[in-house]
Formats: C-alpha cells, structure tokens, sequence
C-alpha cells in the first residue's frame, strides 16, 4: 500500500484493496486489521448477494432502527450480537478452560451492574409472586477446595419470563436480583421463584427480523450468575432447568451440558416449591491476566 503511487480505482474487482490501502502508511495494528477484514467480509458479501440499491437501503435502515431501539434500559445491539451467536464465539474463543471448571456463558442484555447485596438465607423474589425456589450455592477450585468471600451476582426472569427491568411499572426495582459472598466454606443460600423460559423479545428491530425469518427466539428457564473472587478468572454463567422442553434451541446459544441441572421438588410451608444445588468451580487467573 505504501508503495503505490497512484491510488486504485475503486470497482468490484478493487473495492477491498482500495479501501485498505487508504489508511495512514506505516500502520500495522489490530484496529486497522481487524477493520480491513470486516470491510472485505462486507464487500464479498455484496458482491455474492448483489443487492439492489433498494435492498441496501433496507439493510441500512435496520441498522438504524436497531440504534434508534437501544437505551439506558434496552441494548439492541447486544440482543442482535447475542442472537446471531457472536456474544457466545467471542466467550467461547476468550474463556476456554481445562475440564472440571464451569464455562463460561454471555451475560444477556439484561443484566444490571448495580445489584443490592443481600444476607445468605434472604430472598430476592421482593413481590413473593411464583413457585417458591430454594438455591444452594457453593463455590470452589478445581482442587475441591472452597472459595471464601467470593463475590456472586444473580439475576432472573420471574414465573412469567420477564426480567425486573423489562417491567418497571410492574416488579419492584430489583426484583430477582442479588449480590451474595461466600461464606469460610464457599458457600451460600438464597430464596426466589422458579423462573419460566421465555421468548426472546421481538417486538424490536431484531426480534421482528428472525422472526420473520423462521429464527426460533425461545430460551429455557435458567439463572444467571456473574462469580468473582481475588486471584481467580471470573465466571459469567448460566444455570439451565433440566426439565424445560427448550434446551435444544435456546436463541442465545448458552446451553452447556455442565450447565444443566435439576429443579427438584419439594415443601415448603405446605406449598409447593422446588430446590437446585450449585457448585461453581473457579480457575486461577493467569499471570497478566485481569482476574
């Protein structure tokens, strides 16, 4: 590129080239890598396809909408990465770890970072509505050995598969959602309900495209949970219910078999209520590595 002296032409046959050679000479790094290898992937993708000028505008204003749907409360553009199975390869491809050790999954586009700590043995089900489910969280290494004041954040759909912050006007703020730690033994309880599957929302750009197109957009019931904990990598997960009819076609591609677990049942004050037992097993963090 540096030694051209005249720029190319830009034609179909050129287009890619032409549009590299264009970066400040001397150059080299990963940003413009990364950028001329997208650029290309586009430009093939055009010239297989080639759409019609009205096509094309059609693409562009998806996109569009697909910004103009994204807020403080909604990330369309995390829900269209999550859903075309981008999220999960790029996790996949980052977090790879030796047999033993829970995998990594996406975090999902509705997960807050502001989560209230609550005491072992509360509940974070704050309106009480569904089947009553008792979780039992443990945490350790993969010599067995447990980790203390380790930090877990979870959150949930309720019984009707709607996340706290899909709902403002109807669950209380913070609904099914709660940072607990660890205690000496690397464990933890909590109470909440028995979360349901659900749809992945489509009455968004994204959604609405899939959709159209056959996509399936279900998700089996799961908990989500963020793990932490000093000199160790830390976990994103999901923890999926055996029993949902769904597991095979989840939309965000999350499904692990180490992730799938009973939802046993069981009585609780006479009612019916169900109960999971968790172990989480964390890896140490490699030198250089953030934890």
């Amino acid at each position: 590129m540096a030694g051209r002296s005249q720029p190319l032409t830009f034609s179909e046959a050129t287009s890619s080239e032409a549009f590299a050679e264009r970066f400040s000479s001397g150059r080299d790094d990963r940003l413009v890598e990364l950028l001329a290898a997208a650029v290309t992937h586009v430009h093939d993708l055009i010239k297989q396809f080639r759409p019609t000028q009205d096509e094309w505008r059609r693409f562009i204003a998806f996109l569009t909408e697909v910004g103009h749907a994204s807020d403080e409360r909604r990330q369309e553009w995390v829900l269209l990465s999550d859903l075309v199975g981008a999220s999960a390869l790029v996790e996949d491809i980052n977090s790879r770890r030796p047999k033993g050790a829970t995998p990594n999954t996406i975090r999902g586009p509705f997960f807050r970072a502001d989560a209230p700590e609550r005491a072992s043995a509360s509940s974070i089900s704050l309106d009480g509505i569904g089947e009553p489910l008792l979780v039992s969280v443990c945490v350790q290494d993969l010599d067995g050995l447990p980790v203390a004041d380790a930090e877990v954040v979870t959150w949930q759909a309720n019984a009707e598969g709607f996340y706290e912050n899909q709902q403002p006007d109807l669950q209380p703020e913070h609904n099914l959602r709660g940072l607990f730690r660890t205690d000496a033994q690397g464990c933890f309880t909590y109470r909440s309900v028995v979360p349901s599957g659900y749809g992945v929302p489509a009455d968004g750009p994204v959604g609405g495209l899939l959709s159209a197109a056959g996509y399936p957009l279900r998700r089996p019931a799961h908990l989500h949970f963020v793990v932490r904990a000093k000199g160790f990598e830390t976990i994103t997960t999901h923890v999926y219910d055996a029993s949902d009819p769904h597991l095979h076609e989840d939309a965000l591609f999350g499904v692990r078999p180490e992730l799938v677990t009973s939802f046993d049942p069981l009585e609780v004050d006479g009612r019916s209520a169900k109960a999971v037992k968790l172990t989480f097993v964390m890896v140490r963090a490699k030198p250089g590595r953030a934890a």
